[in-house]
């Protein structure tokens, strides 16, 4: 769907292992040297849903497609980045590509990899990148203002309006603050101006600490620290271990799970990363079962019907006349769709459905 994940943080965080696991592919090189990635690594992610594994066990189709998310490995940021430093704005350039961020700080002591900050101190990590993407945005802003000032002299009442919140978000962000908490986000020129200019304050943040293997079951003065700090502006924390991931990487569902209770912890926080950033995205999923294909299909929150079927195919939408629609938890409970259809949990849906996230769907259509 063209939604992204961008991964961000300083040299040496553990960046490239995560995306490594992430990926379930050796594609990303892990070097102990800043800027070891030096083109974006863009992957493509299955999203675990147990939901889809339960609806084949009852169906038993010759294959499953999970949703999925576009991950992108993006390069270490360092201190001055936004005025060119170490390999400066080109990453800037990608980070605006992605909806989400999750960045990547390193939460454990080790004197065999190096920091390229000297210390371990996971908020004056994020700290640093956070003030590289707000020094960024004040750059675009300030552009796009020296523009808007120009053509409000020649009397264009659209540049004057955009030109107003334009220096008051400048002014916002001059005080430190990201775009995402200006005061007045309905406007229809910050609108705008968020969609011309991508501004990278503006996006969901999230924060995956990365611990060693005693780190995992409790969390060190590192994470309590992280969390603090999260915790004050309203942000999600998810502890895992990359190099632990990326070694689980060819273990099996049981041998992975067994691998997870001895460390103390129910669920990989690859797992966890990939399932919040669904949801930060304001993704879900609608299912079709059948005996060819059990597929998850990605649409966003609030999605019609109709809309919902053109992500299958578009003449899907051109010629809907009705979805037929089973939910989860009843096609479970009644064994499959001929069940749930006699204890008549189908039900006939219109174009002004909007679809919830489970929906067993059949989209009934003519072209």
């Amino acid at each position: 769907m063209g939604l992204g994940i961008g991964l961000v943080g300083l040299p040496n965080v553990g960046k490239s292992t995560t995306f490594n696991a992430l990926t379930k592919a050796q594609n990303a090189e892990s070097a102990n040297y800043p800027f070891c990635t030096i083109e974006p690594n863009k992957a493509v992610v299955p999203v675990p849903d147990p939901r889809l594994d339960e609806l084949a066990r009852i169906v038993n189709p010759e294959r499953i497609q999970y949703s999925t998310l576009d991950f992108v490995d993006i390069a270490g940021l360092v201190k001055g980045a936004s005025k060119g430093e170490g390999l400066g704005n080109k990453f800037l350039s990608n980070i605006r590509e992605t909806e989400v961020i999750l960045q990547i700080v390193r939460c454990f002591e080790d004197e065999n990899i190096t920091h390229v900050e000297g210390s371990i101190d996971p908020v004056r990590d994020i700290e640093i990148i956070e003030t590289e993407l707000l020094l960024a945005d004040m750059d675009a802003l300030e552009k796009r203002i020296a523009a808007l000032q120009r053509r409000a002299k020649g009397n264009d009442r659209e540049a004057k309006a955009q030109l107003e919140v334009a220096q008051k978000l400048l002014e916002h962000l001059e005080n430190e603050q990201p775009v995402s908490t200006f005061e007045d986000q309905e406007n229809d020129a910050f609108k705008q101006l968020v969609r011309d200019l991508r501004f990278l304050t503006a996006k969901e943040i999230m924060y995956g600490a990365n611990v060693n293997e005693e780190g995992l079951a409790e969390d060190n003065e590192y994470v309590q620290a992280l969390k603090a700090y999260a915790a004050e502006r309203n942000r999600e924390v998810i502890k895992l271990c990359a190099k632990i991931e990326e070694e689980m990487v060819e273990f099996d569902e049981e041998e992975k799970q067994e691998m997870l209770e001895s460390l103390g912890v129910e669920e990989s926080g690859l797992d966890q990363i990939i399932r919040k950033g669904f949801e930060k995205l304001g993704l879900m999923s609608y299912f079709t079962a059948g005996v060819k294909e059990v597929r998850a299909w990605t649409i966003k929150q609030g999605t019609t019907a109709p809309k919902a079927a053109a992500v299958i195919h578009n003449d899907f939408e051109k010629g809907f006349i009705r979805a037929e629609v089973i939910s989860y938890e009843d096609f479970v409970k009644y064994g499959g769709e001929a069940g749930a259809k006699e204890a008549g949990k189908m039900r006939l849906e219109g174009k002004d459905y909007i679809v919830q996230d489970g929906d067993v769907m059949h989209f009934r259509f003519n072209v």
